[in-house]
Formats: structure tokens, sequence, C-alpha cells
């Protein structure tokens, strides 16, 4: 009976060690599985922040675009700043130029008819860039629990295409106020400067100087539309209200936001400058990467002196009638800020290229906006 009992004793002892190897094993495979667990979710959420960058550094790139050689060096400068402003695991992401591409189709990324800054830029082939897309360099993220199954590190990268979008033919974000054309010609002309708020001895009709009650009729509506762009969406052949009356103060403090002069409350958080505030220039001389330049006190944004402006057929007017069609929508720039007092025209020149703005939408079913395409940026894959 003793030695019985010995036995069963000697076989519990063995069973008990048995249950500690198994249970140690047990307990490394699922600490190896929690970091494993951690480490690629790690691996996931710094790829989907790199992910980010590049379709910011893409949208920002496709944003530069004129379809012209200037818009190419812009697209690239302004892809290679908001990727290097970003900051990866702790450190820059060092971004060159030479990470962006550009081509004229969608499909030439697949088949290697994509391009460099240089061949972008040529005068032949810049005017049909409408693609832009930028690769991060390989970055590398350390492993936390699992190194001897990931390795230390895993170099992660990525990519994005973003480009301008089909014409738009619905607006939103254009200013208050009307270029006036002749009904029967369109005598609108490229560089050409056309007033859009005219003097008061020089009105289309008695008490309408051309600015439109698009958001509001009060003059801090027509204040914030000019320093920011209206929020109604229409597009050709849409209808807007006419506002009487001069509107010299709020129509002076909106605009010259733009130029980096604030009044009347606004703020340049809320209503930047351009980037370049020189006056006296042309279009052509505001893109040139050489020409005149004076850079504004407050941060500022590429584009805001080029204004999206209705254009609306003379004999709307007629009569002082309150509401006035649309014939269509004209990018315009603003070569001076406005002066003080009630002045006279106000005017803008007609760019008559080209432009990506930024603030619209396509129906196809909607009547398309004659002239050089306005378009914005889109992010495509």
């Amino acid at each position: 009976m003793d030695s019985l009992k010995l036995g069963k004793t000697e076989n519990r002892k063995g069973e008990r060690g048995s249950i500690l190897a198994a249970s140690a094993l047990g307990m490394l495979s699922f600490l190896l599985a929690v970091g494993l667990g951690v480490d690629i979710s790690h691996l996931y959420l710094a790829k989907n922040e790199l992910q980010n960058a590049a379709d910011a550094a893409a949208l920002a790139g496709a944003s530069g675009l004129n379809y012209q050689s200037s818009g190419i060096a812009e697209a690239t400068a302004r892809a290679v700043k908001a990727m290097n402003s970003y900051e990866f695991q702790n450190s820059k992401v060092v971004f060159t130029s030479g990470d962006v591409r550009f081509a004229r189709n969608l499909s030439d990324f697949n088949n290697g008819g994509d391009m460099d800054q240089g061949s972008a830029s040529a005068a032949g082939v810049a005017p049909q860039v409408k693609f832009v897309k930028v690769t991060t360099p390989q970055s590398p993220v350390n492993i936390a629990f699992v190194s001897m199954v990931l390795g230390n590190s895993v170099d992660l990268w990525a990519e994005a295409i973003a480009g301008v979008s089909v014409p738009l033919n619905l607006f939103a974000g254009y200013i208050p106020v009307s270029v006036v054309e002749d009904d029967a010609l369109s005598t609108i002309k490229p560089g050409q400067m056309y007033t859009f708020r005219g003097a008061p001895q020089g009105s289309v009709s008695p008490g309408n100087y051309q600015i439109l009650a698009i958001d509001g009729s009060g003059s801090s509506d027509d204040r914030i539309g000019l320093a920011s762009g209206v929020k109604n969406v229409v597009g050709p052949g849409g209808y807007v209200d006419t506002k009487p009356g001069v509107s010299a103060g709020a129509v002076r403090q909106g605009v010259n936001t733009r130029f980096d002069d604030y009044a009347a409350g606004l703020d340049p958080v809320n209503f930047p400058p351009d980037l370049n505030i020189k006056e006296g220039i042309t279009y052509a001389e505001y893109l040139a990467a050489n020409g005149p330049k004076r850079s504004p006190t407050n941060p500022g944004v590429a584009g805001r002196r080029v204004v999206l402006i209705p254009i609306i057929k003379v004999s709307e007017f007629n009569g002082g009638r309150t509401t006035v069609q649309i014939d269509h929508f004209g990018a315009f720039f603003l070569r001076d800020k406005v002066q003080g007092g009630n002045g006279g025209d106000i005017q803008a020149e007609y760019i008559g290229v080209g432009v990506v703005v930024g603030n619209g939408e396509y129906d196809p079913t909607a009547p398309m906006n004659p002239g050089p395409p306005i378009t914005k940026p889109v992010l495509y894959r």
C-alpha cells in the first residue's frame, strides 16, 4: 500500500513539472502575440500618418498648377514645403523636388509617361499637365517588442496622386461684385483691366454700382464676402440679387485683407494675406519666379489675389433691376489694394488662362462655364 502511494505522489510531481513548462511556453507565446499585435498596430498607424502627409503634399502641389511653366515650379515648391513641414517619428522627412512627378494623364504614372519638373516645364508640355504625384522617401519605424521576428525597424513609404478637377460649372468662393460685359460681344480680353465696382458717376444703372447681395445685404456681408469669398453656390445662368450703393468702406476693408491691410475687426488668421502683396504688378509678373515681390507681415496664403468674379451682361442692369442673371465666371487678378474714400472705379486684371482655385462643383446637368478652365485640386489616389 505504501509503495502504491509513493508511486502516485511521484507521478503528480511529474505532472506539475509538465504543467509549469506548458504554462511558461503558453505565456511566452501570448506575450509574443501581444507584442506582435502592438508593433503591427504601430506600423499601421505610422503608415496612415505618412499617407496623410503624402496626400497633403500632393494636394498642395496640384493647387499650384496653372497650365503654365510657372505652375510646374510652384507645384513642386508647394509639395516640397508641405511634406517637409511634416515630422515623422520625431524627425523631419527629407523630401526633395526629385520626389515630385507630373503627368498629362493619370495612366501615365503606370506606363512610364510621367515627367520630372524640368520636362513638365517645357512650354509645349506645361499647358497639358494635370496631375502631380509625390512619393515619400523610405522612413524607418522602430520595432519595440518583436524585433526577433520583424527586425529592429521597418521602412515605410507612401505615395499620392492629385490633380485638377474637370472644369467647374458651379462656384462658391467668388467675390460679391460683378464685371459688366457688352451684350453682343465678348469684349473681355486677357491682360486687360475691368471694373468690378463702379465710381459714383459711372454706375450701370441709377444707384447700382455692381455690388451683389449674395450671402446677405449688409455692409458686413460685403466686407466678409470680399475678404474670403461667398458661400452661396451658383453657376452660369443663375440669378443673384444686386445691392444699391457704393459701399466704399466695406469694399476697401474686404479687398485689402488680401494685401495684409486690416480694419473693421478683420484679422489675418481668418482672412490671410497673399504671399506676395507687391502692388502695381501684372499677373504674369506675379507668377514669375524672379518677378517683383513683397512679403506680408502676417503669414500668407498663395493665390489670394486671384479671385473669381461673375460676369454679367449690361442689359441685365436695365431699369434698376434688383435681380440679375450671371452669364459666366472669370478669374481676375487684383493688382492693387483699394484706396481711401469713395474713390473711382475699382478694377482687376482678367487672367484669361486656366486657374486652379479650389471652390466649386461640377454638375453634368448644368450649363458649362465658357472660357479657360476653372478647376480645383482633387486627390485621385
